[in-house]
């Protein structure tokens, strides 16, 4: 999979709404931190210096990593010829010999757990619907917190609230962190950051039941339709979020 003298510290974990989620192995290990950053290029190099946390610099490399060594393959192009691009937020897009290229990625971790969601253009969608860039996931590793009510007040809604004050105390957390990830896919995907408050967005009525799957549409932009994803496991809270093709861009 990759020229490393390290075995791959990233697998293909599961397909979902026809995105491919990798999971990449964030436990600390010197010679696959090595053999990351050989894999980057000067530039992601001086980003990695950059965080003055060894656990931070890690995180990046390793995903980053095993991020260039997947899209390559998926694009058929050497390391060389890949490269990225930033929107207006911050959010990266892959780019062949400086074109953009027509993949869509985003990436999440949380203490030992790294995800990669991928997803290529739908042939299907009109080409000005194939806004690949709107993907997002999410990943949260289940850490015991002392105040779920106090940060829940400032990124659940009412009904949220009243369902986690309702749930009894061993599944509170597995509650909060699902909920989480759900809505930090969504923002992550539509790629404008927290200046979209997650307060104020209600998860849909049968993810708040348990359904696994869901559908989600912005007040202001009504025709415009997400497409939610749980994709939580017993090791951590995960969840995909994307653009359904198709839906007119909003703005």
């Amino acid at each position: 999979m990759a020229t490393t003298t390290a075995t791959p510290w990233w697998v293909r974990w599961r397909e979902a709404e026809g995105a491919t989620i990798l999971h990449v192995d964030l436990t600390p290990d010197a010679e696959r931190e090595a053999c990351a950053v050989a894999l980057l290029d000067g530039a992601e190099r001086s980003r990695r210096r950059r965080f003055l946390a060894a656990r931070a610099r890690r995180e990046f490399a390793l995903c980053r990593a095993a991020l260039r060594v997947v899209l390559a393959e998926r694009l058929g192009c050497s390391k060389r010829q890949l490269g990225f691009g930033y929107l207006e937020h911050g959010k990266p897009f892959a780019t062949v010999d400086g074109r953009r290229a027509d993949i869509g990625f985003n990436v999440s971790h949380s203490g030992r757990h790294g995800l990669i969601a991928i997803a290529e253009h739908r042939p299907a969608a009109a080409p000005e619907h194939g806004r690949v860039e709107q993907l997002g996931v999410d990943v949260e590793e289940r850490r015991p917190r002392k105040d779920l009510e106090g940060i829940g007040s400032l990124v659940f809604s009412p009904a949220e609230r009243r369902l986690l004050a309702a749930a009894a105390d061993d599944n509170r957390r597995r509650l909060f962190y699902r909920l989480w990830s759900l809505k930090e896919a969504l923002i992550k995907a539509v790629g404008t950051g927290f200046s979209l408050s997650p307060r104020g967005i209600e998860l849909p009525a049968p993810m708040l039941r348990g359904a696994r799957t869901g559908e989600f549409r912005f007040s202001d932009s009504p025709a415009e339709t997400w497409r939610l994803v749980d994709l939580g496991e017993r090791r951590f809270a995960a969840a995909l979020a994307y653009r359904m093709p198709g839906s007119p861009v909003s703005g």
